[in-house]
């Protein structure tokens, strides 16, 4: 009966659809006896849709970005428990890093007694009753079934160490973080101790010392690479990117990643871009970029107390400005550290400074990084277009690339709200 009614909503076309909703829903909340085992029966309906849009390359984050987008909180909440409960048949080692990183952050976590109750217990727990339920389970899975395939960026659950013929790196030792590079963490707490103070002067010097070590370590690897004692590859992060100003959004991540020697693939109609890159050089472009959009944001509300500053042609113009000048600082900033790595000046991952011998191997590994990158992009995604983002407010403009100069390069997560 489950997949009777799923199906005639999968397949029904938009005009239809709600009449398809209320045939199903109505069929599975007929009865209070029959709930249990509907109750179980979702869930292991659900196991099959969830594991198809892992094998067809989504992530648990991507399925609630989707989920967020389309619909509602409550099919929200139905969601991360539907990820939970797929959760269930693998190892908790697995696939990766990121995999488990996503899904400590939904807290996707099977709180519910057992599979018969898991309706009544959700349908209590958000204070639904059983037509209403039945009806946003029927939706929710309507949004995953029609999703497409799109490439991978990692391991699917119960597949071997490898993502779409390549090879993954291993783990990396854990920091005190569980799961987080230790430089990944060292560089979060340098810009948390940035994001505290008081004192501009203090978190420009914070914030600069953790920029140092992001691109040392991005040195590092290289020359690891270079010796043979890394056998590294390109990976890929999706990173959402949601309206309002998606463009400028997109276009200050990509500011960032091409800093770090990183591509960025935009996938308009799902709300994410694709980053691809090493796998250091990835954690330093989430971390970096995040903290920049929400310094955006704050420069954004301040900027002028006119009534055109509130235009959408002002603002589209200040953040597409603000995402143009962060292009020109970080690019000066990674060309200053490749160049003091050159000459043997050494970041250690304490933040202190050492001299070595200059390494005739840096530039051309670097080199090869970069072009090892545009491999990976040019195999993962073979046809691509460029898109312009349009500017029409010049003091939008002016005041955007203020805001840039002024941006200490530090911050904590957010998003723009307009």
């Amino acid at each position: 009966m489950l997949e009777q009614a799923v199906r005639s909503v999968l397949t029904a076309p938009d005009d239809t659809l709600d009449l398809a909703l209320d045939t199903g829903a109505s069929l599975l909340a007929a009865s209070a006896g029959q709930w249990p085992a509907v109750s179980r029966a979702l869930l292991g309906y659900a196991d099959t849709a969830v594991g198809r849009c892992w094998s067809a390359g989504w992530r648990p984050a991507d399925l609630v970005r989707v989920v967020r987008r389309e619909l509602k909180p409550v099919h929200l909440a139905l969601a991360v428990d539907l990820i939970a409960a797929e959760n269930r048949r693998h190892p908790a080692t697995g696939p990766d890093r990121r995999w488990r990183e996503q899904l400590r952050e939904l807290d996707a976590d099977a709180w519910w007694p057992d599979d018969e109750q898991f309706l009544g217990a959700f349908a209590h727990r958000h204070r639904l009753d059983r037509f209403a339920l039945a009806t946003a389970a029927l939706e929710l899975l309507r949004s995953w079934g029609r999703l497409p395939p799109i490439a991978p960026v990692g391991p699917a659950p119960g597949h071997s160490g490898r993502a779409a013929g390549r090879s993954v790196r291993a783990e990396h030792p854990a920091g005190p973080a569980t799961g987080e590079p230790r430089m990944l963490a060292r560089i979060r707490a340098l810009l948390a101790k940035a994001e505290s103070t008081e004192y501009p002067e203090e978190a420009e010097a914070l914030t600069a010392k953790a920029q140092q070590l992001m691109a040392q370590h991005s040195i590092d690897e290289a020359l690891l690479a270079a010796a043979g004692a890394d056998r590294d590859t390109p990976a890929a992060v999706r990173i959402g990117v949601d309206n309002p100003y998606e463009g400028p959004k997109t276009m200050l991540l990509d500011a960032v990643a091409a800093a770090n020697r990183c591509r960025v693939v935009w996938a308009k109609e799902f709300g994410f871009c694709t980053v691809i890159g090493f796998d250091g050089d990835l954690d330093g472009v989430e971390l970096l970029y995040t903290s920049l959009l929400v310094q955006a944001t704050h420069a954004l509300n301040k900027a002028g107390s006119g009534k055109d500053s509130r235009s959408k042609a002002f603002r589209q113009s200040f953040l597409v400005a603000y995402a143009a000048r962060i292009r020109e600082r970080l690019t000066a900033a990674t060309e200053r550290a490749t160049s003091d790595a050159a000459a043997g000046r050494h970041l250690r991952e304490d933040g202190t400074e050492e001299q070595l011998l200059p390494d005739a191997r840096l530039l051309p590994a670097l080199a090869a990084r970069s072009a090892a990158v545009d491999d990976e992009v040019g195999r993962l995604f073979p046809k691509l277009v460029s898109q312009r983002v349009r500017v029409s407010d010049g003091e939008g403009w002016v005041a955007g690339r203020a805001a840039a100069d002024r941006a200490a390069l530090h911050g904590r997560a957010g998003e723009i709200r307009d």
